[in-house]
């Protein structure tokens, strides 16, 4: 049977396309057919070319609102080397931009204007659950139960989230490291927030808690390192996470006593409750990439203490483990592996899917926040790295903010490439995973919304966990 028969017209094939082409890639991988898979997802987008598909898009599809948004939709899941969906990718943009100036306000202009400020695919999900709901056009007379089943649901799940925070933020108080470390961020919230765009799923509630613990860490410890500690200090508490013993506390000083021990307690208090579920002892693990995160950031620390801008490549190998994203998955991964863990290695950060995805975290990071670390008189981040190495140090920084705008899109497809193929990570996992890269967009889309929380990201914060949603 013709897997495209019924899809007639351009409308139904382009809505077709959107909901099944990562189920293509998905099942194309399953069969063992890597290098027949783009192939498919090609020929999918060929349908509505000139010239049996080596031409340009057909000039009728141009005022198709409906199918040019979900041909744009669609192509945000490519892979690497797709050309066809890059070339839909500006097609539908440009088409889509066109339109809107030739239709009033309405439900599918409101649509489209929300795709072209960010994809569906690189939203955050609880929130976008949340938009959905509040523009949704009853069409028909079940549609309102729906809606008010979609409101139940989403208050519910809520009301979960806001049990969560309770328990978390009894931790944090109890561990009073953000009364004790007054030159830290103290972000509970926040964090709270990435680890809700990391594991919306209701049911990982210890998988969202370890995330909202070790950010939490993250934050102080990140902050030692970038603000407060001297060089010296530094070397002793990384050589200290890196000895993994309660005794290595007696060579710090007192304040990072505190610190050490609330990181010591953490992660093995994580390590006891995946090997009661799980039967895994992860411990090794969990230690291993705290130790690469505090390398990474001694390494950092390092550059901007002795003044060095670090060559572009080598910052970018030190700054995906340093985005802190490989300590926040380690712990959500042992958890969920059933079985004994055998697809991760030792380094957790060496995995494909992990890498891109902590990248993408560092890369949206260094777009949002390089202006206050240039400020503070730091070298370490990416923009002065790409300045100061191309053009004999003459190049400007909106072509270093374009290209990591490249990179950014590289790793997207590349981490679309991981999570269809097949593997024995956790499906769960890999969706978090590329849940990571979405949180950080979301973070720091408009700015540094961790460090330096505004309006929307408080308003974020209050749609997600304090509002819920009115039911009429």
């Amino acid at each position: 049977m013709n897997p495209w028969q019924g899809a007639t017209d351009s409308s139904n094939l382009f809505s077709f396309v959107s909901e099944s082409v990562a189920g293509w890639h998905r099942f194309t991988k399953s069969l063992d057919l890597a290098t027949d898979s783009i192939e498919i997802g090609n020929d999918v987008f060929k349908r509505f070319k000139d010239n049996n598909g080596e031409g340009e898009f057909k000039g009728e599809i141009n005022s198709d609102v409906e199918g040019l948004l979900s041909l744009f939709e669609a192509s945000y899941l490519g892979f690497e080397d797709e050309n066809v969906l890059e070339e839909a990718r500006k097609f539908s943009k440009t088409h889509l931009i066109k339109n809107l100036f030739k239709q009033g306000a309405n439900n599918i202009t409101n649509k489209v204007t929300h795709a072209l400020e960010l994809p569906y695919h690189r939203r955050v999900h609880r929130l976008e659950a949340r938009w959905f709901i509040q523009n949704f056009q009853e069409k028909q007379p079940q549609d309102r139960v729906l809606l008010q089943l979609a409101k139940l649901d989403f208050n519910i799940v809520q009301s979960l989230m806001k049990k969560e925070l309770q328990e978390i933020l009894r931790w944090w108080m109890e561990i009073g490291l953000s009364k004790k470390m007054d030159f830290a961020r103290d972000r509970l919230m926040e964090v709270y927030f990435w680890a809700i765009g990391m594991v919306p799923d209701p049911q990982l509630s210890h998988c969202r808690k370890f995330v909202t613990k070790m950010f939490g860490l993250v934050t102080i410890i990140d902050d030692v390192y970038d603000v407060y500690a001297t060089l010296p200090e530094l070397q002793l508490f990384t050589h200290a996470v890196q000895s993994w013993d309660v005794n290595a506390v007696n060579t710090l000083p007192d304040y990072m006593k505190l610190i050490f021990l609330a990181l010591f307690n953490s992660v093995n208090d994580m390590a006891y409750i995946t090997l009661r579920e799980n039967g895994h002892n992860c411990l090794p693990h969990l230690a291993k990439s705290w130790c690469e995160l505090c390398k990474a950031f001694l390494q950092e620390a390092t550059w901007c203490n002795n003044k060095i801008i670090p060559p572009f490549d080598a910052y970018l190998q030190n700054a995906s483990i340093s985005s802190s994203g490989g300590a926040l998955l380690a712990p959500c991964y042992f958890l969920l592996a059933r079985s004994q863990p055998a697809a991760m290695d030792d380094s957790i950060t060496s995995n494909y899917l992990v890498h891109s995805s902590c990248t993408i975290f560092r890369l949206y990071n260094d777009l949002a926040t390089s202006t206050a670390e240039v400020e503070r008189g730091e070298t370490t981040n990416s923009i002065v790295s790409y300045m100061n190495e191309n053009n004999n140090g003459k190049c400007e920084e909106h072509e270093a903010r374009e290209k990591l705008k490249e990179l950014i899109e590289k790793e997207w497809k590349k981490m679309n490439g991981e999570c269809a193929r097949v593997t024995l990570l956790p499906a769960a996992f890999k969706e978090i995973a590329i849940n990571m890269a979405r949180v950080s967009q979301c973070t720091y889309q408009y700015g540094d919304a961790l460090g330096r929380p505004d309006d929307s990201a408080r308003n974020r914060i209050n749609l997600l966990l304090l509002q819920p949603i009115p039911i009429t």
